[in-house]
């Protein structure tokens, strides 16, 4: 079932290893609920799915990433169900929100933008902010997932609007570097199934999602601007596919 070659085994190691570190680090045992609840709804509603279509059980890498995710993103403080809905819809977006065969938006990113926006849970980003650990190993994994020209994209878009704000407001440019959400932008942002396969699509689509989430919070909008503005993006993916460059170079 587990491949420590693949490259989801290491990202379910890394972020369980992340996330019983800030448990014993905080000493937070509510975190630890979130991610168990969050986990049971995701690898339990995909293992019912897979064995009503193919009559076989089997825990797949991706739900454990996807309940992993959640329990991350979403209040470890949450009322109970509205953790395991967000797993749920998460699980069923993929299986249901489907073109040619393939799921359209980040499965994490839906159920708990649904969550929010519908059943009022709240997202918390637990150990976002902490860099030093999220920053070397998100490389590595959009190094692996061939994702590097997203982190570059979403990188110049954000140090050009931010730091054109942060001048504005006379303040220093550097320290919006401090305000970077890093799990969402080094593990949700750079998820390889929703996101573009061609080099310049791929650029494009972190520009686009950096973009959005400057656009809407200049808006003063209420929702959580980066999950929306991932999905937005996930949805631009079939058109960002068939951007390639203008003397047929590989995309």
């Amino acid at each position: 079932m587990f491949n420590f070659k693949s490259i989801k085994t290491q990202l379910i190691i890394y972020l369980f290893s992340f996330a019983v570190f800030l448990i014993a680090k905080d000493n937070d045992l509510a975190f630890l609920r979130a991610i168990l609840l969050a986990l049971t709804g995701a690898v339990v509603l995909e293992a019912a799915i897979l064995y009503l279509k193919n009559r076989a059980f089997r825990i797949t890498e991706s739900s454990v990433i996807t309940g992993l995710i959640a329990g991350f993103v979403l209040a470890d403080e949450e009322i109970w169900w509205k953790i395991i809905l967000a797993s749920l819809i998460a699980i069923l977006s993929k299986h249901l929100l489907r073109v040619k065969k393939k799921h359209i938006f980040n499965p994490a990113a839906f159920g708990i933008f649904l969550a929010i926006i519908v059943f009022g849970a709240w997202a918390a980003w637990k150990g976002t902010y902490l860099w030093y650990i999220v920053v070397p190993f998100g490389f590595y994994f959009a190094y692996r997932m061939k994702k590097i020209e997203v982190l570059i994209g979403y990188a110049i878009v954000s140090l050009l609007l931010f730091g054109w704000q942060a001048s504005l407001q006379n303040a220093l440019s550097w320290k919006i570097f401090g305000y970077f959400s890093y799990f969402y932008v080094f593990v949700m942002v750079i998820e390889p199934k929703t996101t573009p396969m061609t080099a310049i699509g791929k650029y494009v689509f972190g520009a686009g999602t950096s973009a959005l989430i400057f656009i809407l919070t200049e808006r003063g909008v209420r929702f959580d601007v980066e999950l929306f503005s991932l999905l937005a993006m996930n949805a631009t993916v079939p058109l960002l596919n068939r951007l390639t460059p203008a003397k047929g170079g590989k995309g």
